[in-house]
């Protein structure tokens, strides 16, 4: 019922998720990202509790095989969760447990990982974590559009998507991009692609109100001088 990936630049030390899904609000259980750390995906039947647990294991200094292992030794439910992890070296790892939900695959990139569940075919991460190789060169947030647009085209869930969410961090401890599509009856990629679209012209400014309001722009609404 999901297909995600996760992925952190080499360029930037940017790190994030994107994510869509059958089940309605993914952005508000599933992505997961803390800047300078690390990225995580909590997917199939999702215990959001374990993205933070994972992202404090990394940042103690763990690698991501080996914090979720040590996760997952005490998990109770573990058969039941696909979650997936990368962290601010690109180093990667996912767990699929032995219940997971209809067809399911994973696939290690470069700097980045993919995997899903319920999914048309099994061979949709691969082409979200090969497109993700090719586009090294353009905004983190662009690129996880995109590799998701490509697990879509390559036959996506078994059946229809309806809520996506792409989250990106940076150097702040606030995201940079926090854009979700809670339902949509069809068409939730192209919703969340449309979002950023209308966001990423505006995503400097908003960064600059954060950091140093005296050199804002305008917010350009009636009562603003």
């Amino acid at each position: 019922m999901t297909f995600s990936i996760v992925g952190h630049c080499s360029q930037t030390g940017m790190l994030g998720v994107a994510i869509t899904t059958s089940s309605i609000c993914a952005g508000a259980r599933c992505p997961h990202a803390r800047a300078g750390v690390g990225a995580v995906s909590t997917q199939n039947i999702t215990d959001p509790a374990l993205a933070p647990a994972l992202l404090d294991r990394l940042e103690s200094g763990m690698r991501p095989a080996q914090a979720l292992g040590d996760l997952l030794q005490n998990e109770e439910h573990q058969e039941y969760r696909q979650l997936l992890v990368v962290d601010i070296n690109g180093n990667s790892a996912c767990h699929t447990g032995d219940r997971i939900l209809g067809i399911h695959a994973e696939s290690r990139g470069i700097h980045c990982y993919a995997a899903g569940n319920l999914l048309s075919n099994d061979a949709v991460p691969q082409a979200m974590t090969s497109l993700y190789e090719g586009l090294s060169d353009i905004h983190l947030g662009e690129r996880l559009i995109r590799s998701l647009e490509a697990g879509l085209d390559k036959g996506g869930e078994m059946g229809d998507v309806h809520s996506a969410a792409l989250l990106v961090v940076d150097k702040q401890p606030f995201p940079l991009i926090d854009l979700r599509v809670d339902w949509a009856d069809t068409e939730a990629v192209p919703q969340l692609r449309s979002l950023w679209h209308a966001y990423q012209p505006q995503m400097q400014d908003y960064l600059t109100r954060a950091l140093n309001p005296a050199d804002a722009p305008s917010y350009g609404v009636p009562g603003d001088e």
